[in-house]
């Protein structure tokens, strides 16, 4: 997948979204040191009229030092590291960019999703705990080994997580052992949508009774101080309770939903279609309850996504985001007392 300035942008209209942290892909001209990604992307923030907020991205096997100081002084103003993609490990030769990053006062965004070795979580902690003033975005919240990085990062100054993630259960259950104040909004663009990602957590925040105030920390503020190396506010407890409390229709749609997804991200269209007609009978339930009104929402959205696939028996992943809305509200609706 690929994405340009103009496509960013308009996501980013699309949400009323005033600015975005941007660095180069798994650009096929990355060689040598990312150097040319790394101008390109530098170049777009500088035209951007302040919409772009770039990171440089390294390679730790490629004069990573030298390119991550080059770049800083061309403006970037963060690093990012995506060890799934250039497979590397985190000890021994990702220290030296620790270093720079808690030297230079810059945040690194480092992938912390799916595709990443057993010993990933383990090994960013220990790497992160020899350098405590390089601040930290552990994407995808940090799903690869969610526990042990949420645990081992407690004391951390300024580590964060962010949002990019399409499990709703993933996120509740970060913000059941993460301060708000250490969680962040992503998207991820281009694979995720900016407007999508945006609903997902306000629907979060909103099921966890967040205020005004935290709910502009999580959605910008947090991480704006970070980029301008600021000192982060101080955490507090966390929003969500250990224990969730489900209602059982929903989470019977939840459950067909995310066999949908998954079979829709394999390509498996026939598979997705036998679960979303499931997902769909299980919102027609006779007798909803107080979960009636999200049933309805959810069933708006099923028939949207079942003529997607209709309409692009090649695409099936053009019903992702109905899916994954819908996914969202059938997580987050919060049971009514009584």
């Amino acid at each position: 997948m690929s994405l340009d300035p103009d496509g960013l942008i308009a996501m980013l209209d699309a949400a009323d979204a005033a600015r975005s942290l941007v660095f180069p892909l798994h650009d096929p001209r990355r060689d040598p040191a990312y150097r040319v990604p790394n101008d390109e992307v530098l170049g777009w923030a500088a035209a951007s009229g302040g919409r772009f907020v770039p990171f440089c991205r390294l390679d730790p096997t490629q004069e990573p030092v030298g390119e991550a100081e080059r770049c800083l002084v061309a403006g970037a103003r963060g690093i990012k590291l995506h060890p799934r993609a250039q497979s590397f490990n985190l000890v021994g030769l990702c220290e030296p960019i620790f270093a720079l990053a808690e030297h230079a006062n810059v945040p690194i965004l480092i992938h912390a999703g799916r595709g990443l070795p057993e010993a990933f979580g383990r090994e960013l902690v220990e790497v992160a705990q020899l350098h405590p003033g390089a601040s930290l975005i552990l994407a995808h919240v940090g799903v690869a080994d969610q526990g042990t990085l949420a645990d081992g990062l407690r004391g951390h100054p300024a580590a964060v997580f962010d949002t990019s993630w399409m499990n709703m259960y993933d996120t509740l259950a970060l913000f059941a052992r993460v301060p708000a104040e250490r969680i962040v909004f992503g998207s991820d663009p281009p694979y995720g949508r900016t407007f999508i990602g945006l609903y997902l957590i306000l629907r979060a925040l909103a099921s966890l009774g967040a205020d005004a105030d935290m709910r502009r920390a999580v959605v910008g503020g947090t991480v704006t101080r970070m980029v301008e190396g600021e000192e982060l506010s101080r955490p507090t407890a966390p929003l969500a309770p250990e224990h969730l409390v489900l209602d059982a229709k929903l989470a019977r749609v939840h459950a067909n939903l995310m066999m949908v997804l998954g079979s829709t991200f394999a390509g498996n269209q026939e598979r997705a279609v036998d679960m979303l007609w499931l997902s769909q009978m299980a919102c027609r339930d006779p007798n909803p309850g107080q979960s009636g009104a999200a049933l309805e929402r959810i069933g708006a959205l099923l028939d949207i996504a079942q003529r997607l696939f209709i309409e692009y028996p090649d695409s099936p992943r053009v019903a992702g985001p109905a899916i994954v809305l819908s996914m969202a509200i059938a997580a987050t609706e919060v049971p009514q007392a009584g």
